[in-house]
C-alpha cells in the first residue's frame, strides 16, 4: 500500500444500522419463585400450609426485582394460589408473572419489542447482530423481522463483515 492510499471503511459509509436484540432484555433482575418447596412432598397444596409458607416469607428480598414464580413438579396447583403468591409479593416486587426465568424474560423482550419505536428506521438498511449469548431466542428474530419490514428497505442478519440477506424492499413490496 502506498502512502498516499487511504482506507475506507465500507461499512459506515454503507448507511447500515446494526440492531444487538440484546437491548430489549428487561433492566431488573429477574428472580424465580418456584412454589415446589411449598408444597406437602413437592406435590401436594394443602391450604393452611401453604398459606402458613407464603406468610413467612419475606418478600422484601424480591424488591424492585421482576418475580418470575413458577411450579418444577408436577403438582396440580388451584389458580387462587397463584392469586394468594400475588397478593403477598406484590407490594415487594416491581412485576409479577408466571413462568420460569428464562420464559418470562422472553415474554418481557416481546414486550419490550413491541414498545419500540420501529419508524426510525424507515427506509434504512437494517443487520440483526447475530452473536451475543444465546439469550435472544428466535421469536424476537421472527417478530423483529416482521415490524422492520413494514418501515426497513432491507434487513440483513450477522455480522457487518459476513451477513446474510434475509429481505429488501421491491416496488412490488410498496
Amino acid at each position: 500500500m502506498s502512502t498516499n492510499d487511504v482506507l475506507t471503511n465500507k461499512v459506515a459509509k454503507s448507511g447500515l444500522i446494526t440492531l444487538d436484540l440484546e437491548m430489549f432484555k428487561p433492566v431488573k433482575p429477574i428472580i424465580e419463585f418456584d412454589i415446589s418447596s411449598l408444597l406437602y412432598m413437592g406435590l401436594i397444596l394443602k391450604e393452611q400450609d401453604f398459606r402458613n409458607s407464603l406468610d413467612a416469607i419475606d418478600f422484601s428480598q424480591y424488591t424492585n426485582n421482576i418475580l418470575a414464580v413458577h411450579c418444577s413438579t408436577d403438582a396440580i396447583i388451584p389458580e387462587w394460589a397463584w392469586m394468594l403468591i400475588v397478593s403477598k409479593a406484590k407490594s415487594s416486587t416491581s412485576q409479577i408473572f408466571f413462568g420460569t426465568k428464562e420464559s418470562v424474560e422472553e415474554h418481557l423482550m416481546m414486550m419490550n419489542a413491541e414498545r419500540h419505536n420501529w419508524e426510525e428506521y424507515l427506509g434504512r438498511k437494517v443487520l440483526l447482530k447475530g452473536c451475543g449469548d444465546g439469550s435472544v431466542k428466535s421469536s424476537l428474530y421472527l417478530k423483529v423481522t416482521d415490524f422492520l419490514m413494514d418501515y426497513a428497505d432491507r434487513v440483513m442478519y450477522g455480522e457487518a463483515c459476513s451477513f446474510v440477506p434475509i429481505w429488501r424492499r421491491s416496488s412490488s413490496n410498496i
